[in-house]
């Protein structure tokens, strides 16, 4: 449960934010570029949607599963139309034919989808998604991304009537909550809240130890270091029967929080929860902008989804560096940068013939939208893979996205690529960065390239 200092501070921030709420301008994926004035369309509080993915390699289909309200919105008021078209989904938001909220997002549904296995077996899969509540109704369209074009598609669209009685307002699950970094108003910082998942009710010093290690450490690294005083922390103290996560491989189940697990599509190293409602039940009581989940676990490994959530081990030598990476991929959409270590992905995850969404690697195929513009004159394109002669310049080095031929990272070596890198790239500093001042301000990204 939230404890009264925070309920307090969220209840100052909505107060104030209600007094003067403007919009800022916006352009959505699907070429919307309007103002939204919150107080028209939205109260204080936050609409949950869990929806149903369904399908295999070949082709998917959405359900509607469930509505809630939930707890109040941390958002910025004035960062209601996505301005960045990321993501492998993206959800629209229209009020008397009007657009009034957009978001881009990645599932766990969407990997599975580019695995061997879906080739033969169909399988459903929970996510849930959130946006301000509506004062009236409004129509949802959720588009997926169509991997052989890049482009969205309209999947599935749904009407939502604030007034429905079905709209649960119970909190699912009801955990103490800490404030661990507060900085001001949440409409206008970033709100990251920790949880944590096969901790025990006696582990809870050790949960907020962890969560506190964490935190330093992401203030330790730029750009966050520098962007500090734009974040407010949190942690749940969410309380698992037991100790770890479940480890199929070795026979190993636990009975945790979000039932999380490793051996995600047979991966060894891969950490995730396949049930994203476990996870939305958890932060139902608590406003949030971003989330990372610490599983209480010696083993290596972790996830990360963009706008959907990441997690990672608490114990192992390499937990920080694989907290930072996978916050990377679910705070700020970045890409994997490596490609010399297995996947359960098919060969070719990225077409070549498509440019990816993601800010730090690309085919080359609309190169200009990426970091052209950061590339000096007279740096080689494609640029050699010999760190004494380019290692700390910004060039086009092939490898990236799984791919040894073919797909290219911005620098030789990056927190993105492995775990021993000194730090994020430029490119990636700027893509994080770009995101913090979405979330602060919901102004428009600086451009990029031409």
């Amino acid at each position: 449960m939230m404890n009264g200092t925070v309920r307090i501070l969220f209840a100052l921030a909505l107060l104030a934010a209600g007094l003067d709420l403007q919009a800022g301008d916006g352009t959505a994926s699907c070429g919307f570029n309007r103002t939204v004035d919150y107080n028209t369309y939205f109260t204080g509080e936050r609409l949950r949607i869990d929806i149903a993915l369904c399908g295999d390699n070949r082709e998917q289909c959405a359900f509607l599963s469930g509505l809630h309200r939930e707890a109040a919105w941390a958002g910025s008021p004035y960062g209601l139309i996505d301005k960045f078209g990321y993501g492998q989904y993206f959800f629209e938001v229209f009020c008397n034919g009007e657009l009034i909220y957009s978001h881009g997002f990645c599932t766990l549904f969407e990997e599975w989808r580019s695995t061997r296995e879906a080739l033969n077996v169909r399988k459903t899969m929970n996510q849930s998604l959130w946006m301000p509540f509506p004062k009236e109704k409004c129509h949802v369209v959720l588009y997926e991304r169509i991997k052989k074009t890049g482009m969205f598609s309209p999947m599935f669209e749904f009407d939502i009537d604030p007034r429905d009685r079905h709209i649960s307002n119970k909190v699912q699950k009801e955990y103490r909550t800490v404030c661990l970094l507060y900085n001001g108003d949440p409409s206008c910082k970033v709100d990251l809240v920790f949880s944590g998942e096969g901790y025990t009710a006696s582990q809870m010093d050790k949960l907020n130890a962890d969560a506190v290690r964490m935190m330093d450490y992401l203030f330790s690294m730029e750009p966050y270091r520098q962007r500090r005083n734009d974040f407010n922390v949190y942690l749940i103290e969410s309380v698992s029967a037991d100790e770890g996560t479940d480890i199929p491989q070795n026979g190993i189940w636990k009975d945790t929080a979000m039932d999380s697990g490793f051996d995600t599509f047979y991966e060894d190293r891969y950490l995730t929860i396949q049930d994203q409602t476990g996870i939305a039940d958890v932060y139902s009581a608590t406003p949030f902008d971003a989330l990372f989940i610490i599983a209480n676990e010696e083993k290596y490994g972790g996830g990360g989804i963009y706008n959907s959530y990441a997690m990672g081990s608490s114990d192992h030598k390499y937990s920080l560096p694989v907290f930072i990476h996978e916050f990377g991929h679910s705070f700020a959409g970045l890409g994997d940068e490596y490609y010399d270590s297995s996947t359960a992905y098919d060969d070719e995850y990225y077409p070549l013939d498509i440019e990816p969404w993601e800010p730090n690697i690309s085919t080359l195929r609309n190169f200009s939208s990426k970091w052209s513009d950061m590339i000096k004159e007279g740096t080689p394109i494609p640029t050699p893979n010999d760190p004494s002669l380019y290692g700390n310049t910004v060039g086009v080095f092939e490898g990236a996205g799984y791919m040894v031929h073919g797909c290219y990272r911005p620098f030789y070596e990056c927190r993105m690529l492995n775990n021993t890198a000194p730090a994020f790239c430029p490119v990636c500093r700027r893509a994080i960065e770009r995101m913090i001042d979405f979330y602060v301000s919901g102004s428009l990204p600086e451009p990029v390239g031409q």
